[in-house]
């Protein structure tokens, strides 16, 4: 079957271009998690979580867009989703203690940042992986082969983003609000909501998207304010 696709020539290196334009269209929020998640790790081991976290997201980009069909169509995913992209993006606004050495910090952060790297992208991937699917017209070869080669486009998009958050810390907030934003896209799309998102007015994906990116930035700036303040009360004597 393979063969016989790849013998077409045209049909295979078009759908390859296509995989790699949505890879590189759709990676921005990919590597602003990425980005988020490394933030706070040593030099050494940041570019460590970097690739291992794109990796073992593009795994899972080719496990779903296997089962895509089947996954989209079950009932509350999307919702449960969402609400664990709320989470994680709080968590990204939370400082995290700097009381223990870099050693420590390094040494236990890198693998808590590589599992919030695949959970989000996980969560976020649901629908990039369907234009996936569409350009590739069922070829698993073919998504194999343009996920895999998005691997560097993602990790080097990473890096970028990693340096501006580094320089300008106060876009750490717009990266939590866009997962917010993205949650709040999700949890509409759900086929347990079809019926009756449907009969909503036009502007609920707008206030959707609006709500999820308030919550998690006011949110994730309360608890930050209480870990601060915390910090900041002398112990007593």
């Amino acid at each position: 079957m393979f063969g016989m696709d790849l013998a077409v020539g045209d049909h295979f290196w078009l759908g390859l271009l296509e995989i790699i334009g949505i890879n590189i269209i759709l990676s921005g929020d990919n590597a602003v998690v990425i980005a988020l998640a490394c933030r706070n790790l040593a030099d050494g081991v940041r570019n460590k979580a970097i690739i291992a976290g794109s990796v073992g997201a593009i795994v899972l980009r080719i496990i779903f867009s296997l089962f895509i069909v089947y996954l989209l169509d079950v009932p509350y995913l999307k919702l449960v989703g969402s609400l664990l992209l709320l989470y994680i993006g709080v968590k990204l606004l939370i400082p995290e203690d700097e009381d223990h050495g870099d050693k420590i910090k390094a040494g236990h952060n890198i693998w808590s940042a590589v599992q919030t790297v695949i959970i989000a992208d996980a969560v976020m991937s649901l629908d990039n992986v369907i234009a996936i699917a569409a350009a590739a017209h069922g070829h698993v070869l073919l998504i194999i082969i343009g996920l895999v080669i998005s691997v560097p486009l993602i990790v080097f998009g990473s890096t970028i983003m990693l340096k501006v958050l580094v320089r300008f810390p106060i876009l750490v907030m717009f990266g939590g609000g866009l997962l917010g934003w993205i949650a709040g896209e999700i949890f509409l799309t759900d086929p347990a909501l079809a019926d009756y998102v449907h009969h909503l007015p036009h502007w609920t994906e707008w206030a959707a998207k609006i709500l999820g990116a308030a919550f998690v930035v006011g949110l994730g700036k309360y608890l930050a304010w209480r870990v601060t303040s915390k910090k900041d009360v002398p112990e007593a004597a």
